[in-house]
């Protein structure tokens, strides 16, 4: 375990890296399931050249470096570079494309991004608008279309500059906005090292743990909360590039997994499959999951024989300040507040007066230790003063503690959708929307997944020009051509007239009060729902708990 595990001012990520590759250099830090593996030695010796090369083209401390890869030793390679260099990481979610991959790019300032060569062409088509980037680098190939290969690291020589403090900003991850484009979190290296110090005390780790590694690295939960996690208590990490429900259990089984994260619908994509008489048969001993759905939880424990099964609550901005901990976890609830670095309190999201035990109000935050939370939006100060109103965060969630102390996640009281792990952007979605023929107006808003726990499905209320021949269909396939993946609507519905009040602002929650109709186009179905048996929207339920 690292020796300054409670020393603020020693959560440096290349300083914990150095640590456990001087104390145990042969053993694995994070292998792939394919097989590729990194030791701890390797990890720190890899990041020094991956430094150097940074620092060859022309990268120095505080620079911003974009990544736009696959979970992958690149990935880890090129994350643990840039805190040797004191560069600033911008990890990209890999199925951005268009003007949402454009806004995110301009927007952090990154000098270089490191693209796999699988999309590299997206990244082309836009790089030459973003006249601040200067070079992209290409991962998986030699080089392609001129680009240098990422490969090059290998030549480079190890830099051995100074190390950068644990108030220097170390990533930048984008969240969703609402009446906005999404906003860049600027990430202290502390801020970053405590989502992996939380991950340790709540799921009691040691270096004798497996870590299994399913969610994206682009974003805190597998990059910070795990595979940080991993680093900082000198265990072992095995990572798959991409979740897979199938080889979920023979993963954790084969690897001698003893814990591992999950978000949204993946443990109802795990519980779908054919069960079996050796589901218990595996190392695992706990599992954090958002949210923990009481009814989950009682089939980890008897089917899987999964000893604990813990949740959370956090975001990108405030870390994870509500943990459940071993031994002391109650299904249906985040947890209690994380009492050595956070306060918490629900208070009137009005006046900011708290409220009691058992009453609905907005979960409000704040940090006990410097540079353990966000330093604020990227370049857009009046949004970070905004959500630090009477010196606390707001988080926009709707919540409420009992008289125990524990927190339950109701809502969001923003207006942002979560599908499957990922925040989207409703302004985005509808900036993208309006770009079709034909639209006058476009709604973008959540209506509940029918998959427990699967949390938001994307719903479009769409209002045609006078005279303009509009079809769902047509405006589902517009959307597939232009929004990332995650945030692809399945349900649209063609109206006369959006919900306004008096000033002309769009009421969401009127749309999401009325939902899926019968007219309601649905994806799944590729037509109307108004087959027989088809739930309603106050049918349809969802217990959500951020992580």
């Amino acid at each position: 375990m690292y020796p300054g595990l409670r020393d603020h001012r020693r959560w440096v990520l290349p300083e914990v890296l150095a640590f456990q590759a001087g104390v145990q250099p042969d053993r694995t830090y994070a292998a792939m399931v394919d097989g590729d593996t990194l030791t701890y030695g390797a990890a720190a010796a890899d990041a020094a050249r991956v430094a150097g090369f940074l620092s060859d083209l022309g990268i120095g401390p505080r620079d911003r470096v974009a990544a736009l890869l696959p979970n992958g030793l690149d990935f880890v390679r090129l994350w643990l570079g840039a805190g040797r260099l004191g560069a600033t990481l911008v990890p990209l979610n890999i199925d951005l494309k268009g003007a949402f991959l454009e806004h995110q790019l301009r927007d952090s300032a990154a000098r270089l991004v490191v693209v796999d060569t699988t999309l590299l062409d997206g990244v082309a088509a836009i790089a030459p608008a973003i006249s601040g980037l200067e070079r992209i680098v290409v991962a998986g190939s030699a080089g392609a279309d001129g680009h240098i290969g990422f490969e090059r690291w290998r030549a480079a020589a190890a830099h051995d500059g100074p190390l950068p403090s644990s108030r220097d900003i170390a990533c930048i991850m984008y969240t969703s906005g609402t009446t906005g484009p999404s906003k860049g979190v600027l990430m202290p290296h502390a801020h970053c090292y405590l989502f992996g110090l939380g991950t340790i005390d709540s799921q009691n780790l040691t270096p004798q743990d497996r870590l299994y590694v399913s969610t994206p690295l682009f974003h805190a939960n597998g990059l910070f909360m795990q595979l940080y996690a991993t680093l900082i208590a000198g265990a072992s990490a095995v990572v798959r590039p991409r979740f897979s429900a199938g080889s979920w259990l023979a993963d954790v089984r084969g690897f001698l997994v003893t814990s591992t994260n999950l978000l949204g619908a993946m443990t109802a994509f795990i519980f779908a499959q054919p069960a079996s008489a050796a589901d218990a048969d595996h190392r695992l001993r706990v599992i954090q999951t958002a949210p923990n759905d009481p009814a989950h939880e009682a089939v980890w424990h008897r089917r899987f024989g999964v000893a604990e099964v813990l949740s959370g609550y956090g975001m990108t901005e405030v870390n994870i300040p509500i943990y459940g901990m071993i031994g002391r976890a109650r299904p249906g609830t985040s947890g209690r507040v994380y009492e050595r670095y956070f306060q918490v309190e629900v208070r009137d999201p009005e006046t900011d007066d708290p409220v009691p035990a058992g009453q609905v109000g907005e979960i409000m935050v704040r940090p006990k230790v410097p540079f353990g939370f966000m330093a604020g939006y990227n370049g857009v100060p009046e949004k970070t003063l905004e959500a630090w109103r009477n010196f606390w965060f707001h988080t926009g969630d709707a919540g409420v503690m009992d008289h125990d102390g524990y927190f339950a996640f109701i809502d969001r009281m923003k207006d942002c959708i979560r599908r499957r792990g990922e925040n989207i952007s409703s302004f985005e979605v509808e900036s993208a929307l309006l770009r079709l023929d034909g639209v006058k107006e476009v709604a973008a808003f959540a209506v509940p997944a029918d998959t427990p726990a699967g949390e938001d499905e994307v719903m479009l209320a769409v209002v045609p020009h006078p005279g303009a021949t509009l079809t769902a269909e047509a405006v589902a396939r517009f959307a597939d051509g232009v929004l990332p993946r995650f945030a692809r609507p399945r349900y649209v519905e063609i109206l006369d007239e959006l919900p306004k009040t008096p000033t002309e602002k769009v009421r969401k929650e009127a749309l999401r009060r009325r939902a899926v109709t019968a007219s309601t186009w649905d994806r799944e179905r590729m037509g109307p729902r108004h087959s027989p048996g088809s739930p309603s929207a106050d049918a349809r339920t969802a217990s959500r708990t951020p992580a």
